[in-house]
């Protein structure tokens, strides 16, 4: 089986190997993606996610916690603060783009920085209580190194809530509609042990994205990861077919499938 086809069958994750010019120009690449992709034209206000988060992550938080300084890796406009802001007191947010950039978010204060391409976080050791990562790790390269630094940032027992793709959304080395030149889903064996090696305990792990979802939802002409409702329906079908996750579907059943995990990880103290 040659290099591509390993990264295929999810055994080898596709980037993870690359040099420092391959990574810089994978970043040139992907750096204003998913701006281009529309979402430069939205603001915090019409974030499509909130419901989902609050069902596979922030509702697994310790309710009576206040987080001091939190870390939005990828947050863009910052949308997904929504469901805690009031109990945020500070907030960074690492993203490539110039589009979302703004003092506040939410009324909580807010600082925008730019990630650097080899994945480094300008960050003291634990400097943070609380870092999301949504959607984000799968536009990069060198997951493995970018989740040590997320994990070095973090403060013992603080917490990280992370969700990716764990498809491989097609054969990214052709164009794809919809997609960024460069994403590809992270196969969830190899993710699930790169956050365990770098100190992050999964305390709950959900699965979510069954495609037919999001018809329903147009159909319905709702925003299918804003209404509960539906969030808890992905959730059930997702579940139930955990059994069939396959990294790279080949046929039309393969595809009847979860294609997100949700992980809600604590940092060893």
């Amino acid at each position: 089986m040659n290099d591509i086809g390993i990264c295929l069958a999810g055994e080898k994750l596709y980037g993870e190997d690359f040099d420092a010019n391959q990574i810089r120009d994978w970043f040139d690449d992907e750096r204003e993606g998913y701006a281009d992709l529309g979402a430069k034209d939205l603001d915090e206000n019409e974030y499509e996610y909130n419901a989902l988060n609050i069902f596979h992550g922030f509702r697994h938080l310790p309710e009576s916690t206040r987080f001091r300084k939190v870390l939005g890796f990828g947050s863009c406009f910052g949308g997904e603060f929504f469901p805690i802001a009031n109990r945020i007191d500070r907030l960074t947010i690492i993203d490539p783009s110039d589009a979302f950039v703004r003092t506040n978010v939410f009324g909580v204060p807010c600082t925008y920085l730019k990630p650097a391409d080899t994945g480094t976080l300008p960050f003291s050791d634990g400097e943070f209580d609380l870092i999301t990562c949504f959607g984000v790790l799968h536009h990069i390269p060198n997951v493995s190194y970018v989740v040590s630094e997320i994990s070095r940032c973090l403060e013992p027992g603080g917490f990280a809530l992370i969700r990716e793709p764990i498809v491989s959304m097609g054969d990214w080395r052709q164009p794809r509609p919809g997609l960024t030149k460069r994403e590809r889903g992270l196969p969830l064996d190899l993710f699930r042990a790169i956050l365990k090696s770098n100190g992050l305990s999964i305390s709950h792990q959900g699965y979510c994205a069954f495609r037919a979802i999001p018809k329903l939802g147009d159909m319905l002409k709702l925003r299918v990861y804003n209404y509960a409702p539906l969030v808890r329906l992905d959730a059930l079908a997702c579940t139930l077919l955990s059994w069939n996750v396959r990294y790279h579907a080949t046929t039309l059943w393969q595809k009847f499938r979860p294609e997100s995990a949700y992980f809600v990880l604590k940092k060893s103290t």
